[in-house]
This record gives structure tokens, C-alpha cells and sequence, in this order.
């Protein structure tokens, strides 16, 4: 049972964290503000900004990281 919750817990957080992404790169959100009621978009907006936190500490483990590097063909300017 534990296991199954854990797997869930990390499926939700990796959708979220991809939806964080494409926010990123696109601009395309989930519109929360369609949503009549305040309990649901609210919980929607927290489950969304986990993704965007966790999307931040993966960018910036890369950004620092040796283990990856900037394509340069792609238009970026940041360090080697």
C-alpha cells in the first residue's frame, strides 16, 4: 500500500513538474480561473507551483552541473 502511494505521489509530481515545463518553454498554463470552486483551483494551484518548484531545482542542478552542457546550435548564451 505504501509502495503504491509512493509511486502516485511521484507520478503526480513528474506531470506536474512536465506541465511546469511547458509553461517554461511556451507560455501555455492550465487555466485554473475557470474553475467555479475555490477549494478545487486552489488545491490545482498548489499542485501546479510544486511542479514549478520542482522544475526550478532540476534547471538549476543543471545549469551547475558538469555533467551537462549548453548547445550552443539551440541559441543559448550561458556558461560552458
Amino acid at each position: 500500500m505504501f509502495g503504491r502511494l509512493t509511486h502516485l505521489a511521484i507520478d503526480l509530481i513528474a506531470i506536474s513538474t512536465i506541465l511546469a515545463g511547458v509553461k517554461k518553454a511556451t507560455g501555455f498554463a492550465p487555466q485554473t480561473d475557470h474553475i467555479k470552486d475555490t477549494s478545487i483551483r486552489h488545491f490545482l494551484e498548489s499542485y501546479f507551483s510544486i511542479g514549478d518548484t520542482v522544475f526550478g531545482m532540476v534547471c538549476g542542478y543543471v545549469v551547475n552541473s558538469g555533467y551537462f552542457r549548453q548547445d550552443r546550435r539551440l541559441g543559448g548564451g550561458g556558461k560552458d
